[in-house]
């Protein structure tokens, strides 16, 4: 199981019968292993990592720090739960340190996450306060180098 997870993780394109050829299993148990996982929830989906920038489109990503007051019973859970149910909301993780949430938010400009953070995101019961931080430039995601300016970084030798 690990190893299939471990496959997948690195290219969600791989088909089952290249899986069980990587790993000399047969296909037909590959698959009710995979169908097990994602039934169990341990698969939860896969993704394409697109440069949007490449692709012609500005897309504006912040990472949000905030700070809540935890609820009686249920913690930082229901805030984080009204928090990652909005649509421009990509990600939502319980830090330790100096604020309670990273989110991280995507939108068409600056102004429009602006936008979100103070009508949205700061009026949420239960929030204390926001600190935004723009994404200017990213240089690998999950694992990925976004782009590589020096593609071969071998000497050139000459006789």
């Amino acid at each position: 199981m690990k190893e299939i997870l471990e496959l997948l993780e690195s290219n969600s394109r791989l088909t089952s019968a290249q899986i069980a050829a990587m790993l000399n299993m047969e296909e037909e148990e590959v698959c009710r292993q995979i169908k097990e996982m994602e039934k169990k929830k341990i698969i939860l989906g896969y993704y394409t990592l697109v440069n949007w920038e490449k692709a012609g489109e500005e897309k504006v990503t912040a990472f949000i720090e905030v700070k809540i007051t935890p609820q009686r019973d249920v913690g930082f859970d229901a805030v984080s739960e009204r928090i990652y149910r909005f649509p421009q909301v990509r990600s939502v993780m319980l830090m330790s340190g100096a604020y309670d949430l990273a989110v991280i938010v995507e939108g068409r400009t600056m102004k429009e996450v602006a936008h979100f953070v103070s009508t949205k995101l700061a009026t949420i019961e239960h929030v204390v306060s926001t600190a935004t931080h723009f994404v200017l430039k990213t240089y690998k995601q999950l694992g990925t180098i976004v782009e590589d300016g020096e593609q071969d970084r071998r000497l050139v030798v000459t006789p």
